[in-house]
């Protein structure tokens, strides 16, 4: 069921499943995805109530009108949390890719409102220190250039068809025929649907100058962090050097996998979720 709400003066749409289930999980997605990349992890779900919003300025969410860094994606998932988790005091929450920056930074700030936090395949070391850096600078290149030109021109340079294709092709690891072809669908159709250029290059922004290993010492609930064995964005070396910095953290490790765990094997990442939350 959708559902709509004011925070920080802008309107936030989100989608409720499972409303009669007594746990609630907050579950929020990635750089330029919508709630629609988490719903194959969601109907494996099924015993919680599940709350997947759109992040501002991403899917139907309008842009926070004070901008998208860090602190203002944090600020926006507390007044989120209180709105729709009211009557307790702390809640589930999970995040993927940069929503696993998002909920990192707020559980750092706010640790007494996360019950236990799950993070799916996290931004674990600094986007423009690791192998992948110089791809990072040209990402940065790419979305400056959308931020400079008139509208209708930027959103048609960072929609470019070929360059969403590039992108699955480069995080996918399946050789599945069927889920390549879900996948490149799911980014045609989603990859696109942002607020404005300016609002896509502030949040692109903040998700490479920003990562989880920066709070990591400070997460004191118990954490789950579920990666691929493949995953470009983040190794599997610097994954090992994020969970030995978190406390209390249980790290599951799914083969053959890349940055696509919620596309590829969201069986595995919604059983690991159900082990950790019991």
């Amino acid at each position: 069921m959708k559902h709509s709400c004011q925070i920080l003066g802008t309107t936030t749409n989100y989608w409720e499943y499972n409303p009669d289930k007594l746990t609630t999980l907050i579950l929020i997605h990635g750089f330029r995805g919508t709630h629609h990349g988490l719903l194959r992890i969601a109907e494996l779900l099924p015993k919680y109530r599940l709350i997947i919003p759109d992040l501002p300025g991403f899917g139907m969410s309008e842009a926070l009108t004070s901008g998208h860094e860090i602190d203002d994606y944090v600020e926006w998932l507390f007044q989120f949390r209180q709105l729709v988790d009211p009557h307790v005091p702390s809640s589930y929450i999970v995040g993927h890719s940069f929503g696993s920056i998002i909920v990192s930074h707020y559980a750092s700030l706010h640790p007494s409102t996360v019950t236990k936090l799950t993070l799916i395949n996290p931004i674990g070391a600094p986007a423009l220190e690791g192998e992948q850096r110089l791809l990072t600078q040209l990402a940065i290149l790419y979305y400056w250039l959308g931020r400079k030109l008139p509208a209708r021109a930027a959103r048609a340079w960072i929609s470019f068809k070929p360059i969403t294709k590039i992108t699955s092709v480069a995080m996918r690891k399946t050789k599945d025929r069927q889920i390549r072809k879900f996948i490149d669908e799911q980014h045609y159709t989603h990859f696109s649907t942002f607020a404005n250029p300016t609002q896509l290059s502030e949040a692109f922004k903040a998700s490479v100058s920003h990562d989880v290993s920066q709070v990591a010492e400070h997460l004191t609930m118990p954490t789950l962090m579920i990666v691929g064995e493949k995953d470009d964005i983040t190794a599997l070396s610097k994954q090992h050097e994020l969970h030995a910095k978190i406390n209390d953290a249980e790290l599951v490790i799914i083969p053959d996998v890349g940055h696509l765990t919620h596309y590829e094997t969201p069986g595995e990442v919604a059983s690991a979720i159900r082990a950790f939350i019991k």
